[in-house]
């Protein structure tokens, strides 16, 4: 059920004094503009394909190396490792290819990591909007993909995953993808999802059914967990609500049996989220269906299904619509979705360490 005020623009942004219902209103041409950019970037020279493609970085900051992952492992030549750490794994070396992505510039886990990877002399590509990552790309002559600067990296995924897409195309590590389908598509989810759309709109049902319940997001197969995490953090950040998240076919041998004691652990109400690709087999189906069964009433269910027919298109789709529907509780909760004011006193503390 739409909560009716989500129909209102002015209701769902008068904690939003920093306009992200717009920046995410954007993420259509955002994405356009960031293929453009990751185009101009001439990629290192590899002598042969990678050993392995790494993208380490943190946050917002890595969340378009996860997407890379699910369609590496669907379509790529080699694989595909995200690491969010101050170092790298040791294997990650000579012959190796190392994206280093901070929306900032500044994060310093990357920064770290970033000196891992020159030490060990794997091929480096930088994308940022400018801080010492930049610096250190410009003066180690790395490749530089110069993304705009000046917004939350939540909000930029676009400018964090294109570059990293385009690279990996041009080098022959993926399959070329139809970029514009795949933007046009998210055009018209943007039209179907946003405040003044008319008719169901599951970006603002699944808000309003999250709204004072504890979100229980379950991705039907392996890209579709790497979403449900996604959505995991941008409701964490925008709506500044908890929530969990878990991949079938695993959450089978092991959550399920956590829901025994669920009506016991003091939690007010759960929603359960499955994010669906819409194309699954009779396995995962029956695997969905019997879990459904076994939770019951413990929970309500609902469905949010991706649109498109590539992977590119599907991935992007049900991702955006978490966009949304993270927004939407923010609304509902009456908290500014650009606050991150506990990170911020996490990361004074840390610059005190030395």
């Amino acid at each position: 059920m739409i909560d009716p005020r989500l129909n209102d623009r002015g209701f769902v942004t008068r904690h939003d004094p920093k306009g992200m219902l717009g920046l995410f209103e954007a993420f259509p041409d955002q994405c356009r503009e960031a293929l453009k950019i990751g185009r101009t970037v001439e990629p290192p020279r590899m002598g042969a394909r990678p050993g392995v493609v790494c993208l380490t970085g943190m946050g917002g900051s890595a969340a378009g190396g996860d997407l890379a992952r699910a369609l590496f492992e669907a379509q790529g030549i080699c694989p595909f490792l995200v690491n969010r750490d101050y170092g790298l794994p040791k294997y990650v070396g000579l012959g190796d290819l190392v994206f280093c992505v901070s929306y900032s510039g500044n994060t310093e886990e990357t920064l770290a990591a970033y000196e891992a990877a020159r030490a060990a002399a794997a091929k480096i590509v930088v994308v940022a909007s400018g801080g010492r990552l930049a610096d250190l790309a410009r003066k180690d002559r790395n490749p530089l993909a110069l993304i705009p600067p000046g917004l939350p990296p939540r909000t930029s995924l676009g400018h964090l995953l294109m570059p990293v897409l385009a690279a990996c195309e041009s080098m022959k590590l993926l399959p070329a993808q139809d970029y514009e389908a795949a933007f046009a598509l998210l055009d018209r989810c943007r039209d179907i999802w946003t405040v003044e759309a008319k008719g169901d709109n599951p970006a603002k049902t699944i808000g309003a059914a999250l709204h004072g319940e504890l979100g229980v997001l379950m991705g039907l197969g392996s890209w579709q967990g790497v979403v449900a995490n996604r959505w995991k953090g941008q409701i964490n950040e925008d709506a500044k609500n908890l929530a969990l998240a878990s991949t079938f076919p695993e959450l089978n041998h092991n959550e399920i049996l956590g829901w025994a004691q669920a009506e016991r652990q003091g939690v007010a109400g759960y929603v359960a989220v499955v994010l669906r690709d819409g194309k699954e087999g009779e396995k995962m189906r029956t695997r969905e269906r019997v879990t459904r069964e076994l939770v019951g009433s413990k929970a309500e269910f609902h469905d949010a299904v991706a649109l498109g027919e590539s992977l590119l298109e599907r991935m992007l789709s049900l991702t955006y619509l978490g966009d949304f529907v993270s927004i939407y509780l923010a609304a509902l909760n009456g908290v500014d979705p650009e606050n991150i004011d506990a990170i911020n006193v996490l990361k004074t503390e840390l610059g005190k360490v030395r």
